[in-house]
């Protein structure tokens, strides 16, 4: 369930008298820990794997039921599983997650990676293979291309630079000469404990709770979420004896996909400079082809709606999630829905987007909660604070990244400025500048600057009289706004 402090947490405490289940077909539930709370809105969190178990010993009134949904009756408050099970309902929440946009189905060459079973799959495949072709621009293809080594990487982007969804061009040029450089030392392996399934229960199928699902080799077979910092502990390492080795295709799509077979007897043999012999090739739509062991599809996700949609009367969105409105709540009486499943439908602030991250997942969990203890109790509820500003805390190339409000100039057209303050390999710090104050930015590096700049988009501070000074390295400017 990617609704990390989600709504089974706070609902199984506050009503200890009252049966509350938790419907997955994970074997294993996501939990949040070495958590910190970085400022008013920015914090960061580790994920880690544990036994269902936990949760019904901290909780006796807490029910684990694994299994995955077959149909929703909304009107009946029921939901029917496919063991046959039909579970009654007084309050639902819908925390299913999205799945992965593979480049196509049933490719047994194609690998998507979205939870633990396809990483598994993903690292063993790595360790024979000399070439792999990664296809996405988005967080998983930023941490795969810089974490593979002992393997060739062609990376495949439709944009024009890399981090297209994080970043803009000037940031990706400060980010594009880690790839040709040895990666630092590692620090000492993360020593979380992690857990496995054996037997029956470590193949069957997930719906409802597990979140982001996986189809690993092209089967329906979905599974829990990776967590934000799912390479660490496990080897990324190929065959070869290299260690960076990464091509970069800008602008450019698969086109299409052959076997090796395929390939041979089609005209591409003759005009593609790669002599190599190849499992599968991948041709692309700028013209070239690459033969691979493996193609990896990290294109994104959709949200995971499907099981829910039949016979039911759910307003979607445009991006086809469940809409909700500002208390979480779908069109269907007494259903919840957070994380990846959903879209928010309520008029945002300025200073906020929807963008499915871990991060607003794990809030979103929680504010549905908040929202459905104060429905039965007859409370009133104000939107959560978390919902004002736009915060996320993450690592890329390792470097901290931290990206706040309209950290891109989302919907300002050519109303807005921008500061940039470059120190190669060591920092990038951009400000979005409306109307003389500060509505984003985005901070790599070790800046220390996510406070100060977190409380001067907050409060609106007009900042038209420091110019360029607001960058200035040799203003100690947390000081300045203290």
């Amino acid at each position: 369930m990617q609704c990390l402090r989600p709504p089974r947490h706070l609902l199984a405490s506050q009503f200890p008298s009252t049966d509350v289940a938790l419907l997955t077909a994970a074997p294993l539930i996501k939990a949040v820990c070495n958590f910190k709370q970085v400022s008013k809105t920015l914090e960061e969190f580790d994920v880690e794997e544990r036994p269902s178990s936990v949760l019904e010993e901290k909780y006796p009134n807490l029910r684990v039921i694994q299994s995955a949904v077959k149909a929703l009756h909304a009107q009946q408050h029921t939901l029917q599983t496919v063991d046959g099970l039909e579970i009654h309902y007084e309050k639902l929440c819908i925390c299913s997650g999205g799945r992965p946009k593979l480049l196509t189905q049933d490719n047994p060459y194609v690998l998507g990676i979205r939870d633990t079973d396809s990483a598994q799959e993903f690292q063993k495949r790595l360790s024979k293979a000399k070439r792999i072709v990664v296809v996405g621009n988005g967080g998983i293809a930023l941490e795969l291309v810089y974490e593979v080594e002992g393997c060739e990487v062609i990376w495949v982007v439709k944009d024009k630079a890399i981090g297209n969804t994080f970043f803009d061009a000037g940031a990706a040029q400060f980010l594009i000469p880690s790839l040709d450089t040895d990666k630092p030392e590692r620090a000492a392996t993360c020593k979380r404990a992690r857990y496995t399934i054996e037997g029956p229960a470590a193949t069957q199928g997930l719906a409802v709770g597990g979140d982001r699902q996986g189809q690993r080799r092209g089967l329906e077979e979905p599974g829990s979420a990776l967590g934000p910092d799912w390479h660490e502990g496990i080897s990324l390492r190929g065959a070869e004896e290299v260690s960076h080795r990464v091509s970069v295709e800008y602008q450019s799509e698969v086109k299409q996909i052959y076997t090796h077979q395929d390939f041979l007897l089609s005209p591409l043999a003759s005009q593609t400079a790669d002599t190599g012999s190849w499992p599968v090739y991948a041709q692309l739509t700028n013209g070239k082809t690459f033969g691979c062991d493996f193609i990896v599809s990290a294109t994104g996700v959709v949200p995971n709606t499907e099981p829910f949609l039949h016979g039911n009367s759910f307003a979607l969105a445009e991006d086809s999630g469940l809409k909700v409105d500002d208390h979480m709540m779908t069109t269907e009486p007494d259903i919840y829905a957070a994380g990846d499943v959903c879209t928010a439908g309520w008029e945002p602030s300025h200073l906020w987007q929807q963008m499915r991250l871990w991060t607003q997942a794990r809030q979103m969990g929680w504010y549905a909660g908040r929202c459905m203890a104060a429905d039965v109790l007859s409370e009133t509820i104000e939107l959560d604070f978390c919902f004002e500003l736009f915060s996320h805390i993450t690592k890329f190339f390792n470097y901290k990244v931290v990206l706040l409000g309209k950290f891109n100039g989302q919907g300002l057209g050519l109303n807005q400025e921008l500061l940039v303050r470059c120190t190669k390999g060591h920092e990038y710090v951009k400000v979005v500048l409306s109307g003389g104050r500060m509505l984003g930015a985005v901070l790599i590096g070790e800046t220390d600057l996510e406070e100060t700049f977190e409380n001067l988009i907050l409060n609106q501070m007009d900042l038209t009289p420091y110019g360029e000074e607001l960058l200035n390295p040799n203003i100690d400017i947390e000081d300045y706004f203290d």
